[in-house]
Parts: structure tokens; C-alpha cells; sequence
């Protein structure tokens, strides 16, 4: 493990080994300023040595790679996962609005300044992941002496995706050119066979993977085509077919990639001018030529161009975003009986932030050695653990999924985002 190291004056030095950046903090000459890297500041003057130091950022959906080599080095590794959840949830927000105006409850002014979108603007699925991709190039950026920016993007035309021969005029068409509507192209696309029996020369329906009522949408990638005798309310109920296909069991064709990673592009070489931009067809052939398996953090290794990997480092970091607000003040269907009216009630228990010294999404090592993140407060006692791949961590031989915040030993108090280090032999 390396540590990032900053100057006197702010300027960015080499890193330094984690056993040389202890003696330092223990001899008063540096001070700790960040933890997601971790990187210190010395507090006596000193130029430093600096060498060629590169970064290399491998974009995607929903994560990134990052790598930093230095003369055959490896310094850093790991990979950043964003948020794919924002337009669900912007979704419910409206919800909850909309059903806000039909019963008493606090007010909400209107507003009318918000309806003209400024230049540049980007749906805000798309403009959460874009900032958090450029907050975490910019952060290993600002921590190294004059890195060289080494971006991999992608440039897709999703009608040759689904039709490689295509085209001319027709590549302006749709998918379902030529036909009646998005039905009938389903249709034709499942071959007027039942996705759930496997049978034809029935009569046929199409069935939505993920329902209205969830967000779901009517493009042809969300529809599906099921016959009479299976599209039955029995095949819809929790547990059964249908809804294991809207839980995540059933995928279909899905280009909603391509238009992002397009997207992303022209930000990229708006916001980053003197980056060196490499495509997938460059990085590949360079990682089977040093020896690495395919991976996105290998893939950000090879980006950078490093002709041979001389020293990798063991520790590979791990980033997720974590939300911590919860939109629960205002319930989507009000609760009867409650004591208090709408109009005065106060946040749900089930959003304690903070409980006994420990706050959530804080870093924790549980009585088993486990570490994880407070997930949510369960009375005044007990909290949730999770680990940084959303996993509960559960006391041994236990049923329940509550840790006692008297056995839970803090680690760090995190923010919005989960940084964990993973050691490797």
C-alpha cells in the first residue's frame, strides 16, 4: 500500500510506502488530510523527487477502473461503482409529490424558475454518473506530480448492434421499422412464440418484464411475449415466474450503454483537453501483451501504455456511493390511526442517522473480525452491517440480522461513499 503525499505549498509529491508515512505522522512531520485515498501533507519544506507518473480510467455504465503507474510501477488499483439507482428514485419523488397535493400536509411552494434547461444539461441519471467519474479522476489527479490522463472511451452505433449489415437511409430507422407497432415487432422478434412454454400457434400477448407500476416503460426492450394460457394472475404473483422475470431473472437485449458511453465522450473531451483518449480495440492487444487477465481494473493498467509490469502492488481499493437520506417524511400511502396529523409529523425512526456515537454508513469491525458499514439503526440498541458488496453481516449462528453497537468497534466515519482497501497475496 502506497500513500499519496502533498508538500509544504500544497504541491503534489511521489507516494510513499505506508511504513514510511507512519514514522512521519509519529515524528510530527506530516499531517493527515484524506482518507479516501489516504494521503498526508508534510509540515516542513521539501521538493521531492517526481517521476512520469500516468493514470488510466476505464469508463463504463456503472463502473469505472483506475489505475496509476510510474516507470513500470503499479502504484494504485482499484474500481469506483456508481449509482444506478437516481431515476428510480426521482420517479418515486414525483410520486410522493403528486400525492402530496391531495391530502393536508406541509406545503410545498411551487416553482416556476425550473423549467428551462441550461446548456449542457444531462438527465440527472446521467449527470450523477458523469460528476462522480470526474470527481474521481480529478481526486488521483490533484494527489500526483503532473499526471498524464490516459481515458479509454467508447463510440457505439447501437443500430449495428442489433443489425451488423445495416446501413444507409435505414440506419436512421428504428427497431421497429416496418411494422405496425412495438407489439407486433415484439412479436416478430420472439418468433410468435410463448416465452414462457416455448410454444407456438397460440394466441399471444405481450407482457411487461418490469411493470408500470415500478417504473417500467413500454419500449420493446421492457416487453415480452407470453400466450394466453400462461399470462394468468397465478404467473403474477410474488415468487412466481413473472415476478422473479421483474426481480432480475429474465434479461433481454439492453443498449442503454451505448447512448451513455456516447454521452460521456463529449464531456470527456470538453472537460478533459490534454488526455490521451484510447479505444477498446487498443487497450485489449496491449493487455494480452503484458500478461494480464481481462478485468476492468486490468484494462485501466493497460490503458496507460506501460510496456511491462515490473512490481504491481497487492492492495486493490474498492469506492460505492452510498445513499443516506431516505424520502420516507411523507409516506406514499398515509398510515391510519397515527396520533399525529400529517401536517406535524416528524421524521420515521427507521431514518435515525445517528445512534450511541455511531452515525450512518460509519466503518466498523464486528465482535467476529468482520469489517462492514452501519446500513440502518434498529432502536436505540442494534444496528445493520454491511459489507462493501451489500452483504449483511450476521453474528455466527445467529437468525437475526441486528449487530449490538456495544460489540461494534469504529473503524472511521465515512460519508456518502464506501472506500475500502483489499488486500491480495
Amino acid at each position: 500500500m502506497l500513500v499519496f503525499v502533498i508538500n509544504q505549498h500544497g504541491e503534489a509529491l511521489m507516494p510513499c510506502p505506508a511504513r514510511k508515512a507512519r514514522i512521519l505522522l509519529n515524528e510530527g512531520k506530516a499531517k493527515i488530510i484524506g482518507y479516501q485515498p489516504f494521503s498526508i501533507q508534510l509540515v516542513y519544506g521539501s521538493s521531492g523527487y517526481k517521476q512520469s507518473v500516468k493514470v488510466g480510467t476505464k469508463i463504463g455504465e456503472k463502473h469505472i477502473g483506475i489505475a496509476v503507474t510510474s516507470v513500470g510501477h503499479v502504484l494504485m488499483k482499484g474500481e469506483v461503482e456508481l449509482r444506478t439507482d437516481v431515476k428510480s428514485l426521482i420517479e418515486t419523488r414525483k410520486i410522493y409529490r403528486r400525492i402530496r397535493r391531495q391530502r393536508k400536509t406541509r406545503y410545498r411552494k411551487a416553482r416556476f424558475l425550473n423549467r428551462k434547461k441550461p446548456k449542457g444539461w444531462l438527465p440527472p441519471s446521467l449527470e450523477s454518473r458523469k460528476a462522480n467519474t470526474f470527481r474521481w479522476i480529478n481526486r488521483f489527479s490533484s494527489l500526483l506530480p503532473n499526471p498524464t490522463l490516459h481515458i479509454e472511451i467508447g463510440k457505439f452505433e447501437v443500430q449495428k448492434l442489433i443489425i451488423p449489415s445495416v446501413g444507409g437511409a435505414t440506419q436512421q430507422m428504428g427497431q421497429s421499422d416496418g411494422y405496425y407497432d412495438t407489439r407486433y415487432y415484439v412479436f416478430s422478434r420472439d418468433n410468435y412464440s410463448c416465452q414462457v412454454c416455448k410454444k407456438k400457434n397460440k394466441i399471444v400477448h405481450t407482457h411487461h418484464i418490469i411493470y408500470r407500476s415500478r417504473g417500467g416503460s413500454d419500449h420493446a426492450d421492457n416487453l415480452i411475449t407470453v400466450c394466453t394460457d400462461c399470462h394468468t394472475s397465478d404467473n403474477h404473483r410474488p415468487g412466481e415466474i413473472f415476478w422473479r422475470w421483474m426481480e432480475g431473472g429474465k434479461k433481454l437485449g439492453s443498449y442503454k450503454e451505448p447512448p451513455f458511453t456516447n454521452t460521456l465522450r463529449s464531456r470527456v473531451h470538453e472537460h478533459y483537453p490534454d488526455a490521451i483518449l484510447s479505444y477498446g480495440s487498443e487497450t485489449t492487444p496491449h493487455r494480452k501483451l503484458i500478461g494480464l487477465e481481462k478485468s476492468l481494473v486490468n484494462d485501466a493498467i493497460a490503458i496507460t501504455g506501460i510496456p511491462a509490469i515490473m512490481k504491481i502492488t497487492n492492495t486493490t481499493f474498492m469506492a460505492k456511493q452510498f445513499r443516506k437520506k431516505k424520502r420516507s417524511l411523507h409516506e406514499a400511502t398515509a398510515r391510519k390511526g397515527r396520533k399525529q396529523p400529517n401536517t406535524d409529523s416528524r421524521r420515521n425512526a427507521k431514518n435515525t442517522k445517528a445512534s450511541k456515537g455511531f452515525f450512518l454508513n460509519d466503518e466498523v469491525r464486528t465482535p467476529c473480525g468482520n469489517i462492514g458499514y452501519i446500513n440502518g439503526f434498529t432502536g436505540k440498541n442494534a444496528c445493520y452491517v454491511k459489507s462493501i458488496n451489500g452483504r449483511y453481516i450476521v453474528i455466527p449462528e445467529k437468525t437475526h440480522k441486528q449487530q449490538w453497537l456495544k460489540g461494534l468497534i469504529k473503524r472511521s466515519h465515512q460519508g456518502n461513499w464506501r472506500y475500502q482497501l483489499m488486500h491480495h497475496d
